[in-house]
């Protein structure tokens, strides 16, 4: 098996029995890669990239647990501890381990985003947050305005949403 696939499977343990969950990692997952894909990102870098995006919701769980909300404050504050156990369990590497968690700590940060994993981890969020949310045209626009930076992301965003440049 290959590493993301026991990933993938690990985190399906981790949120059992939440499908919404699920079903929201694996398409934030599905959006990087294919966005990393078209931005033609290193091999590393994209490794780092699928793991984040696989767990960018590591964080929901204990915020539920915690404070009774996930949101994205909390699941910033709550996500890297667990991320980091399971990364440490499945033996990644521990450079690529502190990479994921610092994405984990700042996946709803939108400021002072420093590196390609990072700003495509955000508009991969984005594109699957904005249909599940069902934004309207507006509020899409002004995502898209504000956070898309990639080609690959905008041209994704643009299909989707209708969104013009």
């Amino acid at each position: 098996m290959n590493q993301n696939f026991d990933l993938i499977m690990r985190m399906m343990d981790y949120d059992s029995k939440n499908a919404r969950r699920i079903q929201h990692f694996l398409k934030v997952y599905d959006f990087a890669t294919l966005i990393g894909e078209g931005e033609g990102i290193s091999k590393r870098l994209m490794h780092i990239l699928q793991t984040a995006a696989i767990m960018c919701d590591v964080g929901a769980k204990p915020s539920w647990e915690k404070y009774g909300d996930d949101t994205g404050i909390h699941q910033e504050e709550l996500g890297p501890a667990p991320a980091k156990e399971i990364l440490e369990e499945m033996d990644y590497e521990e450079a690529v381990a502190d990479r994921v968690c610092y994405l984990i700590s700042r996946q709803n940060t939108y400021s002072d985003i420093d590196g390609m994993d990072y700003q495509i981890l955000i508009e991969a969020g984005f594109l699957v947050s904005m249909q599940e949310k069902g934004l309207d045209p507006a509020a899409c626009r002004s995502i898209y305005e504000r956070l898309f930076r990639t080609t690959t992301g905008k041209r994704i965003c643009r299909k989707m949403f209708d969104v013009r440049d």
